[in-house]
């Protein structure tokens, strides 16, 4: 496939790598070259099957408007700008584009969102519980995407609002806790990524399902079909 990168940070440059390696043709965007998504012309968006975005969130959603007019498909890994989620779906289903959206796409990190689901009628006996996350100093949103997104869980799940705990810190790439605890006892859920290898794994995996597609898709929904 020919695929066009969005942002080329730590892991962007990563998807890169890694999407060559499965063979694919990229070409990365930088953002000094794309301000207000002017770099995304029709021209430009033409010869790529997908786009990816791994930008900032004030970047992405015009980075979505303007793939979505050029009726491209995009996988998109930017978190922070979930509040306009509504307004995207709407644009990509009249448009009739394909769109693939995770507020992470490592697949360790969606097993653990089952287990949380799994934990979570536990908020129903006695127990109370609290979501605490840790990024590097460099991450933009806090809450992370994935600590909203495992809130959410939580909410659906036992109709209970966790409050969310966040650290910013050297280079921690990140980590995820839920824990439960009652008089008797504590319920300790943790993922911790050693890299960002699973999350730009995830994403170009993530744009070779998306291929041919059309649909607005959330990666929790899709990732065992990859």
């Amino acid at each position: 496939m020919k695929l066009l990168l969005l942002g080329h940070g730590k892991t962007g440059a990563l998807v890169a790598e890694i999407a060559r390696q499965r063979g694919h043709q990229v070409e990365i965007l930088r953002a000094a070259d794309n301000p207000h998504a002017s770099g995304l012309t029709k021209q430009r968006l033409l010869p790529n099957d997908v786009v990816i975005d791994f930008t900032t969130p004030q970047a992405t959603l015009e980075n979505i408007k303007a793939c979505v007019s050029a009726r491209k498909n995009m996988v998109v890994g930017t978190t922070g700008w979930y509040g306009e989620l509504a307004r995207v779906q709407s644009m990509v289903e009249e448009a009739g584009t394909g769109f693939l959206y995770a507020a992470n796409f490592s697949v360790g990190v969606n097993l653990f969102f089952e287990a949380a689901r799994t934990v979570a009628s536990a908020l129903g006996h006695g127990y109370a519980g609290q979501i605490f996350e840790r990024h590097h100093v460099h991450k933009k949103d806090a809450p992370s995407g994935t600590a909203l997104a495992l809130q959410r869980i939580l909410r659906e799940a036992a109709a209970t609002e966790l409050e969310i705990t966040s650290f910013r810190e050297g280079d921690v790439v990140g980590m995820h806790e839920l824990v439960l605890a009652s008089a008797a006892d504590t319920i300790y859920l943790c993922h911790d990524a050693k890299s960002r290898h699973g999350f730009a794994e995830g994403a170009v995996r993530a744009a070779e399902w998306l291929a041919g597609k059309r649909g607005f898709f959330d990666f929790k929904n899709t990732w065992r079909d990859l």
